[in-house]
């Protein structure tokens, strides 16, 4: 699913000692001075989209879910997507390509963002404190090797992530051999299921990366919806926000 590096990890002042008295207790002057307080800020969060569909963009499913957990943690998110030509258009009806269709990958993103989009090259490390990538075939296809794990196993050797289990179980994990790939490139694979939400994500405290196995697994959508709810809480503890 979605391999998440924290780009920054600062870490704001404390809080106001005000915070820890009850309003009935402050001095006009406290009170006065609690109201002029700048709110704490959010996490600075980039989302990363592949297109829009599970077999050739991002799982749609996936990239909705992080959107609601990222919103109910107050982080501010910014959406990117490479301008480029998809791989291939995958009628999602039959699973086959569509033959002589071809489509934009920022063009198909930009539903998925209601509009709201960047193109990819203009993302700036400085203005983020995290990167998260959806699932989908097209981080695959249109971003670099393969299912978004992957991405990170690619660009960071030796680091741990999790595509959920590393055998099939009888089609419970028709993605497990994605494991293997993962221990080719260098990095560790952990093993890690779906069901126990705050159990579902793997972080890598070294390299700053979360990932959660979401479908790799066929199992109800209220478990993988729960994983990556722990995934992007994760996230936002590394970033320090």
């Amino acid at each position: 699913m979605a391999a998440v590096r924290t780009l920054v990890a600062s870490r704001l002042a404390a809080v106001s000692a005000f915070a820890s008295l009850s309003p009935g207790s402050r001095t006009p002057s406290q009170r006065a001075a609690l109201h002029r307080s700048a709110p704490r800020p959010g996490a600075r969060v980039a989302l990363v989209l592949s297109g829009c569909g599970v077999f050739d963009g991002t799982e749609i499913h996936e990239a909705s879910a992080i959107l609601v957990h990222l919103s109910r943690g107050g982080a501010e998110v910014q959406i990117f997507a490479p301008d480029v030509p998809q791989m291939h258009v995958i009628d999602h009806t039959k699973g086959q390509p569509s033959e002589g269709e071809s489509r934009n990958v920022l063009t198909e993103s930009a539903r998925i963002a209601r509009g709201k989009i960047t193109d990819l090259a203009k993302l700036s490390a400085a203005n983020h404190d995290a990167a998260i990538f959806p699932g989908g075939f097209g981080a695959a296809k249109n971003l670099l090797c393969c299912i978004a794990p992957v991405l990170a196993a690619k660009v960071l050797r030796g680091v741990e992530v999790t595509v959920g289990h590393e055998q099939e179980e009888g089609g419970r994990w028709p993605y497990a051999g994605t494991a293997e790939a993962i221990k080719a490139l260098g990095a560790k694979h952990c093993v890690k299921g779906v069901a126990i939400s705050f159990l579902a994500a793997h972080v890598d405290q070294k390299n700053k990366v979360v990932t959660t196995p979401a479908f790799m697994c066929e199992t109800a959508l209220h478990h993988i919806h729960d994983g990556i709810g722990a995934m992007v809480r994760k996230v936002l503890e590394l970033s320090g926000k």
